[in-house]
């Protein structure tokens, strides 16, 4: 006869088994600064940049507590924003497309669609809204920034700026908006739109995550590494993940 004291022990590690893997799988993986080695900055196309482009290691950094903190990046990042009535959906495919929809609270089978495009970035900005869209395909780079006004349960857009290289991941500092683009670094204040720098290495790298720690030091996330920004020297450096 089966003792009811070990199959009670078998039901709450199996019960709670699956809860910690979620965790885990939710929470994401950490890493740490000495996990990655300063390295010469790839020239693109050469072989080292050829091993960074087809690494499986993607990397997301965030300000925590005014450090860089590095995660392993999300397969599939969502680009959502709760409004009034509603959530902002962007999707973003590649060269399949992508759009923008609302989906209202109380009838969310309703859904809105309000443009197509390659959506990677939905946000509050200055009490208004603003979107990015942007491509980076074959020799195709370019992207937009779009005010998005909604009144009278209507959507209306227009273009604010538009970008000769694809806006890939998007931060705030103060009045400031800052873009990694595919191969670019934008600053924008007022609306107007600054290159900082132009033809990086990160080309195909595809940066998706800034961390801004002050007015001067700055982080991207990137495949293969993270990369240390300079802004006032308007310099960078490059660590390569140590596996």
């Amino acid at each position: 006869m089966p003792n009811a004291k070990n199959e009670m022990k078998t039901i709450t590690v199996f019960t709670i088994l699956p809860f910690l893997l979620f965790s885990l799988v939710a929470t994401g993986q950490t890493y740490k600064l000495t996990e990655f080695v300063e390295t010469n900055l790839p020239e693109v196309s050469s072989p080292n940049w050829y091993n960074l482009n087809h690494s499986k290691h993607e990397f997301e950094v965030k300000n925590v507590n005014g450090s860089p903190q590095i995660f392993r990046a999300k397969d599939t990042p969502k680009y959502e924003l709760s409004i009034k009535g509603g959530t902002l959906i962007g999707t973003d495919n590649g060269e399949w497309g992508g759009e923008l929809i609302y989906r209202p609270n109380n009838t969310p089978e309703k859904v809105t669609k309000i443009k197509e495009g390659n959506i990677n970035s939905i946000f509050h900005f200055n009490n208004k809204i603003y979107f990015i869209e942007g491509l980076a395909h074959g020799v195709i780079s370019e992207g937009a920034l779009f005010e998005l006004e909604f009144s009278n349960k209507k959507f209306k857009y227009r273009k604010v700026l538009e970008f000769e290289d694809a806006p890939e991941a998007v931060a705030f500092d103060k009045d400031i908006i800052l873009i990694a683009a595919h191969s670019n670094f934008y600053i924008i204040q007022d609306l107007k739109k600054e290159l900082v720098l132009k033809d990086t290495f990160w080309n195909s790298l595809y940066p998706n995550s800034i961390a801004v720690l002050d007015d001067k030091n700055v982080y991207l996330g990137i495949r293969g590494g993270i990369v240390k920004l300079d802004l006032v020297t308007r310099t960078l450096k490059f660590f390569k993940y140590n596996q």
